[in-house]
């Protein structure tokens, strides 16, 4: 055998380049299926149950294609780890050398090289061209700059691929229409909505999802909503679906919350992206080309190219960048135990309880949901950022690390002291009360500090003033914070800090 190559479960691509120059007669494709990857975190089933569908269902093309395909399922015997299956299928194949698009993830990377090594066999790592952005590009952008800002490296991006450009200039005299899209509903809520695409499971889903129940039964989250794509071919419905009946809306209501609405106006196609039956590419010009046939207004879709040619792009970068020690960050030094009420929902903070519960059922919740509710509360509980990251990893069909600790560390808890965040996204429960409809049916008042009805979001966010005031005093984007910290009298400060003591001794004796 000449190329063993290996294809993970998150590089799912026809054009991946590993396949580019494959010879059926001295190469073969090798996926691998390893319990180990469902157990590093407690993986949501769902999360298993998509990635495990979809490499089965890509195995299946690559074989109609005429490749030869070696396929390492669950139930074939061996250790749990895809370590331990990667160096018993070098030691079957004994390949000249073993061809691998670079891993999405630090240690998938770093525990293939060692197998390799171990076993005496070449690794040779092709780039990933799925992005559209390299990480040693990303790196030589970042280079001698103070400070790393989505906005600058976005407009560069939108500069180099010629996106929503017109004469070099940016469409609509603006680079960013972030302003048009925090819109909250009004007391009668969002209406009707388009509902998503719902694809019905197959044999093979069917029989993935059998598989899961009776592998992995202690778990959490429910396979009963299960439709996400798991092929290309349905990814790319979703994408026309979603460009066809959620974009024109998408931008106004993207922060939108509201009891009883998972989806809204959300893509869901961070899944599909992320095991790459979609290219980011076909993805931004289907929603450029909306625009420019008047079918969605400008504001939805710079909304929605900024967070793929932008915030996704940029927050691969500095994963790379900044791995490994991005996953020990913790600049404030923060310890506390998650609470069990995130594996569970089982609390009586609203907001929470519909977050953690939507998540639970679907494997989702959009982006404001994961960082101004459970991220913001993690972060004003003082929850240790590696244990959050590791439930973020987990619990989220759409979550690979290469997106998710960036985003958990740096933008949702500020562990990594602001290295591409000016502040920490920090909000009392005033915050939630604008943005949906979670607080008028819960027990807490968002408006209260202290007492039996105070909200702990409201309370902790003052309580984490109290504790930073100094540090928030100094930076121009959090003054005003501090400004109004420093209005609480003594007694009120006291009466704050016990009310908050309260709190976190509560939350983790549940």
């Amino acid at each position: 055998m000449r190329n063993l190559i290996l294809i993970l479960g998150d590089q799912l691509s026809h054009d991946n380049p590993v396949l580019a120059g494959i010879d059926t007669a001295q190469d073969r494709v090798l996926m691998i299926e390893a319990a180990g990857e469902a157990t590093h975190v407690w993986s949501h089933r769902a999360r298993i149950a998509l990635f495990l569908s979809a490499m089965r269902h890509f195995a299946g093309e690559l074989r109609k294609r005429g490749l030869s395909v070696d396929y390492v399922s669950l139930e074939d015997g061996g250790g749990d780890s895809l370590t331990e299956r990667l160096s018993a299928a070098l030691a079957k194949a004994k390949p000249r050398r073993l061809l691998l698009c670079e891993p999405g993830e630090y240690r998938l990377a770093t525990c293939i090289a060692e197998a390799c090594d171990k076993a005496g066999v070449p690794l040779s790592i092709r780039p990933d061209t799925h992005f559209l952005c390299s990480s040693e590009d990303f790196a030589a952008w970042a280079k001698g700059r103070r400070e790393l800002r989505m906005e600058f490296f976005y407009r560069e991006m939108r500069r180099r691929n010629h996106v929503l450009m017109q004469d070099g200039k940016p469409e609509g005299g603006r680079w960013n229409f972030d302003a048009e899209n925090r819109a909250g509903f009004a007391k009668g809520g969002p209406g009707e909505l388009p509902q998503p695409p719902r694809f019905s499971p197959d044999d093979i889903t069917r029989e993935v999802l059998a598989l899961v129940e009776r592998r992995f039964p202690k778990h959490p989250g429910s396979l009963e909503h299960f439709a996400w794509p798991v092929t290309r071919k349905d990814a790319l419905l979703a994408l026309a679906d979603f460009i066809s009946h959620r974009l024109p809306r998408f931008g106004l209501h993207q922060d939108a919350m509201w009891s009883g609405m998972p989806f809204g106006w959300h893509s869901l196609l961070s899944a599909a992206l992320n095991l790459k039956l979609l290219d980011p590419r076909e993805v931004i010009a289907a929603a450029e080309q909306a625009w420019r046939d008047g079918a969605v207004p400008l504001e939805s879709a710079e909304g929605f190219i900024r967070q793929i040619l932008g915030w996704r792009e940029f927050i691969r970068g500095v994963y790379w960048l900044d791995m490994p020690g991005l996953l020990e960050a913790n600049h404030f030094g923060h310890e506390r135990p998650l609470p069990q009420f995130y594996w569970t929902g089982d609390t009586a903070m609203n907001c929470m309880r519909e977050a953690i519960g939507q998540t639970l059922s679907h494997g989702y919740a959009h982006h404001i949901q994961r960082l101004m509710v459970t991220g913001n509360f993690a972060l004003l509980a003082s929850i240790n950022p590696r244990l959050v990251h590791e439930w973020y990893l987990a619990i989220y069909v759409d979550a690979v690390e290469w997106a998710e600790l960036p985003n958990t560390a740096g933008m949702a808890l500020y562990a990594n002291g602001g290295r591409f965040t000016s502040k920490p996204y920090i909000a009392s429960g005033a915050y939630i009360n604008r943005m949906s409809n979670y607080c008028g049916n819960c027990r807490y008042d968002p408006k209260q500090k202290t007492g039996p009805r105070a909200c702990p979001f409201t309370t902790l966010y003052w309580n984490f003033l109290d504790r930073h005031e100094e540090a928030f005093a100094r930076n121009p984007r959090t003054v005003l914070m501090a400004r109004n910290a420093a209005r609480l009298s003594a007694a009120e400060r006291a009466a704050i800090r016990q009310a908050a003591g309260n709190i976190l001794e509560t939350i983790h004796s549940q």
